[in-house]
């Protein structure tokens, strides 16, 4: 299959006045697509599964939510990794823990990243970043998660043998939280629709 090359109409900035937007014919495009199972091939690789996060999301909501499945925590991750922002975080930060583990880095970045200094908060910062769009909710969540460090992120934090994972910790808990909150605005806005249909009757 032949690659498309750029055309006028496949626009990196929507809105722009005409000659303010960037079109290139020498560029290809990344699909969503490509971009989300490299994203979730990266998590995979690093020993993430899905269910790990989606037993995270189980446990946050539990208490609030009857009847709620592993099934339904599972589709709300699957939703979220869907998500340009928590995509590019992801690779970002997998790559930048994959380059200390090889002592890619230059210094003082090698050792920062390498033994995690507490007073480095870039991990944090790009975790947050993509969790800014799931609200109130979701950075709360996540502040939670980054303290507790529960199941899958308390293990990809304390492993050993030369292993990095200064970026993943944080990401895995943005990911939760992210699930979390989309899971509980789901959950609302069903309760709020059957109200409704009810009180129509």
């Amino acid at each position: 299959m032949e690659d498309q090359s750029f055309s006028k109409s496949m626009t990196y900035a929507p809105g722009l006045p005409e000659g303010a937007t960037f079109y290139s014919a020498h560029k290809k495009r990344v699909t969503s697509e490509a971009v989300e199972r490299a994203a979730e091939k990266a998590l995979a690789e690093r020993g993430v599964q899905i269910d790990d996060i989606a037993e995270i999301v189980f446990d946050l909501q539990k208490p609030f939510m009857s009847g709620l499945t592993k099934a339904l925590c599972v589709e709300n991750v699957k939703a979220v990794l869907a998500k340009r922002e928590l995509q590019h975080a992801i690779l970002v930060g997998i790559e930048l823990d994959r380059f200390a583990e090889k002592k890619m880095l230059s210094e003082p970045l090698q050792s920062l990243v390498d033994q995690d200094e507490g007073l480095f908060g870039v991990d944090e910062t790009i975790a947050l970043g993509a969790v800014s769009s799931f609200g109130s909710i979701a950075a709360t969540t996540f502040g939670y998660l980054d303290k507790v460090k529960p199941k899958i992120i308390g293990k990809v934090d304390l492993a050993k043998g030369g292993r990095v994972n200064t970026f993943l910790d944080d990401l895995i808990a943005s990911i939760a939280a992210d699930a979390s909150s989309r899971l509980a605005h789901r959950v609302r806005d069903d309760e709020e629709k059957r109200a409704a249909q009810s009180h129509r009757k």
